[in-house]
């Protein structure tokens, strides 16, 4: 049975209170393919209640038995595994080995990270007399986005758990039914009543209630920065923890003793890996003044050699953006980095000529960026690298961190010791050098106005925690 057109609300899979639906859009074809219901208050007030009363006992299990349930999850999860991979890529138009190899791989590493990190947890210190400890913070509303949904799922449900919370899930309306799948996952590891739950539906209909809810304890938000801000302020009046993984930026420095074709081939394709649809994208790269047009000959190369196409396809490199929404603000801004005077280096407006229909969008690189540039201050969100020139290492600098953002930042160098020092000088919460793989153990989260809390491992499990003294405990 279908489970499309139904929330899980208290261990059951239940119709919406008042029924209402919504297509759900294959990117590839702009035709919708299946239909979700989108829930109202009276379901997030069910999904709440039902994850308030479980957490009076949910809250008391142990360490241990928190860490058997994620492994029953984490076993249920790979039993999916390729559901998962398929409903990914139909519904955001990921490729099909991106979508098994990343995004479907993106949950099962944190899963695997999260019980590391609970396998490994601190639950109690002692100071003195004092004995200090973690417990749980209580009925957690977690709220994902469409362009790594499984990533920002795992990431946020498996560290909730793990520190004894019970949470209310809302997956992107956009990308819905990896939720689904992943909730059915869930139903299939025998999580207790009440204890994760999912709602779909819109920010203002069901995110936004989920964000003011008197009983939600905390809010954990994946998204733009427009939308964070407007989960902040309503989460505000009832002075919950807010923690938000929000919009970015970044800057990609390469020094003068890279290797630039590589450090640039690599930079392109950083910046195109998921459609350009990441946060922490390296869309802005900084070259040498003295090597900008040489850069731009190996980012145009790069860049050509993405082959666009359907989502099946198997030499597909990039699929289309996930929505006519997302695919006309990346057309408006390409055309606003030609208007402002950028030298359009590769790609540009519109689609391939070999596509008529679908989101797609054309590989595009800008070069001679200048730093203040639409295109250079505003993130974009698709396949478009702006290229920039520095002078010497401190103009790099201050170039990189001159955004509102600091989600990522990255190095490369022939020379660790220079990249370290360049690294620590960024306002960035994650620094990459030299391109390293993926590490889902380390602190994932932004500076300024791209958030605050620490995602992955046992970071996330310190984010759903509360700290108590008890004073006079005793020797």
């Amino acid at each position: 049975m279908s489970h499309h057109l139904q929330f899980f609300i208290d261990g059951e899979w239940v119709d919406p209170v008042v029924p209402a639906v919504l297509d759900v859009i294959d990117p590839s074809t702009e035709e919708a393919y299946t239909q979700i219901s989108v829930g109202s208050e009276a379901d997030v007030n069910k999904a709440v209640a039902a994850a308030k009363r479980a957490f009076e006992t949910f809250s008391q299990t142990t360490p241990e038995e928190r860490l058997a349930l994620l492994k029953r999850m984490l076993e249920e999860y790979n039993n999916r595994f390729e559901d998962i991979a398929q409903a990914v890529s139909q519904e955001m138009g990921a490729p099909i080995g991106w979508a098994r190899d990343a995004q479907a791989w993106a949950g099962r590493a944190h899963f695997e990270a999260t019980i590391k990190g609970l396998e490994e947890f601190e639950w109690r210190e002692r100071r003195g007399s004092t004995m200090v400890v973690k417990e749980p913070i209580g009925v957690c509303a977690l709220i994902t986005p469409w362009n790594w949904p499984l990533n920002q799922i795992v990431c946020k449900v498996a560290p909730a758990l793990a520190a004894g919370c019970t949470v209310v899930l809302k997956p992107s309306e956009i990308a819905p039914i990896s939720g689904v799948i992943f909730s059915e996952a869930m139903e299939a590891a025998g999580i207790p009543k009440g204890v994760y739950n999912m709602v779909q539906g819109t920010g203002p209909a069901v995110g936004q209630v989920m964000a003011g809810h008197p009983d939600v304890d905390m809010v954990s938000f994946t998204g733009s920065t427009r939308a964070g801000i407007i989960v902040a302020k309503t989460a505000a009046d009832t002075v919950k923890r807010v923690a938000q993984e929000l919009g970015g930026k970044s800057a990609n420095i390469i020094l003068p003793d890279a290797d630039l074709e590589e450090a640039v081939t690599k930079g392109v394709e950083g910046c195109f890996g998921n459609s350009g649809q990441s946060c922490d994208a390296p869309t802005r790269m900084l070259v040498p003044a003295d090597r900008h047009d040489e850069a731009l000959s190996y980012a145009k190369k790069a860049a050509d050699a993405h082959v666009v196409g359907a989502p099946q396809a198997e030499n597909t490199k990039l699929g289309p953006v996930v929505s006519q929404i997302q695919y006309d603000k990346i057309q408006g801004l390409i055309e606003k980095g030609i208007s402002e005077g950028a030298t359009l280096v590769a790609g540009g407006p519109g689609r391939p000529e070999h596509l008529n229909r679908g989101y797609y969008v054309r590989p595009t690189v800008f070069g001679h960026v200048k730093p203040g540039m639409t295109i250079e201050r505003e993130e974009i969100f698709g396949p478009v690298l702006s290229v920039i020139s520095y002078q010497d290492e401190d103009d790099a600098v201050r170039i990189a961190n001159d955004t509102v953002y600091g989600l990522a930042a990255y190095v490369q160098s022939g020379s660790i010791e220079n990249a370290r020092k360049v690294a620590a000088r960024l306002r960035a919460g994650q620094v990459s050098i030299n391109y390293p793989e993926w590490d889902t153990f380390a602190p994932f989260g932004g500076y300024k106005q791209s958030g605050n809390g620490r995602e992955y491992a046992d970071w996330a499990i310190h984010d759903f925690v509360e700290t108590k003294g008890v004073i006079g405990y005793g020797d």
